[in-house]
């Protein structure tokens, strides 16, 4: 069994984060169940016994649980549980009452949801890839083939229908289905238009927003405390079209990149995803990235962005890498919910 100064730990962290993305009501609960919960039932037994790295580095346990009991109350399966959630502000004491006795109560459907990993499927995100398209249009001139790895529900495939604004200045979707509006630092980018004309993504468990159950899943990951997100995930949920392939990435990307029509720019993205590929993935979608880059031209270029945790204390690294010459680019800094966008005055390609 898992110490439970270990298990506390990872609560604790999952609750500074929550709290560092603005939602109290997550923090909340993160705290309540690293002070309060302990071994004893099937759920929390779980939980305590869970093999291998359980943090948000790992098989984030916190957000699963947070996930399934969230997925209870959107379902209304458990009315006092859903007393002490948002837009209410219960006590301590009344939040665990009901929190605890959800464990007990729904502990055959929470076993079976926590089995499956929490999918964010957050579309502000989508702000980095409208403004990395604008510099690669500026750059290239080309259209776009587009791949997302780790695209979970492919909400974010549909970047090229939402908009992003910047103070007075508008970029992406003419007609968006969803407008962006970070708080934005630095250079804006280009404001060549950019054309997609290929769509694919892969997920090891993709979800369907389109089907009841599945988008229910995703709202439930989403944090209660923040309508704003679950708002915005409804309103893209009907337009996504685009079938996720569900398979190992790093069988799919080889596959996938050899679709690569003449004077068309095949752009690879993952957001927050890369982290969670085992290190033999990694090196086999690196692999399959640098033979690829071997084979594009000026012509049928190559493009692989990045927006990912690193070493750096404020949100994830943006960096962009092009064939045929390999190039390397820092693109700046977001919040990993994409609040906020510091694009570099380096962001420039050459």
């Amino acid at each position: 069994m898992t110490d439970l100064s270990d298990l506390k730990k990872d609560f604790l962290l999952q609750a500074r984060s929550c709290a560092a993305l603005g939602s109290p009501f997550m923090n909340q609960l993160m705290q309540l169940m690293a002070d309060r919960l302990t071994p004893g039932d099937p759920v929390s037994d779980a939980l305590f016994n869970w093999p291998g790295d359980r943090s948000a580095s790992g098989a984030s346990v916190p957000l699963r649980l947070a996930g399934g009991l969230h997925m209870l109350v959107l379902c209304n399966q458990d009315p006092d549980l859903r007393s002490v959630y948002p837009p209410n502000t219960p006590s301590d004491d009344a939040l665990w009452t009901e929190v605890s006795n959800a464990l007990k109560r729904h502990d055959k459907f929470l076993l079976e949801f926590i089995k499956l990993p929490p999918q964010t499927n957050e579309i502000r995100r989508s702000s980095v890839m409208i403004a990395a398209s604008h510099l690669l249009a500026d750059h290239f001139g080309l259209p776009m083939v587009l791949s997302e790895l780790g695209a979970s529900g492919g909400l974010n495939l549909l970047f090229d229908r939402y908009q992003l604004i910047v103070g007075k200045a508008q970029f992406g979707a003419r007609a968006p289905i969803i407008t962006l509006a970070p708080d934005w630092s630095g250079p804006l980018p280009p404001d060549t238009r950019f054309e997609v004309i290929n769509k694919a993504g892969v997920d090891l468990s993709p979800l369907d927003p389109t089907k009841d159950k599945d988008h229910l899943r995703l709202l439930a990951y989403s944090w209660p405390d923040q309508p704003d997100r679950i708002e915005r995930l409804k309103s893209a949920a009907p337009h996504q079209t685009t079938k996720v392939d569900k398979e190992d990435v790093a069988d799919w990307l080889p596959r996938r990149l050899s679709y690569h029509p003449k004077g068309h720019l095949h752009l690879v993205y993952n957001t927050v995803a890369w982290q969670y590929f085992p290190a033999l993935v990694q090196h086999s979608c690196t692999k399959a990235l640098e033979q690829a880059g071997a084979r594009a031209t000026t012509t049928s270029p190559l493009a692989h962005l990045a927006m990912e945790a690193d070493e750096k204390s404020e949100g994830a690294g943006i960096t962009l890498q092009i064939w045929p010459n390999g190039e390397k680019y820092n693109l700046g800094r977001v919040d990993f919910h994409g609040r906020w966008i510091n694009w570099s005055k380096d962001a420039i390609l050459t």
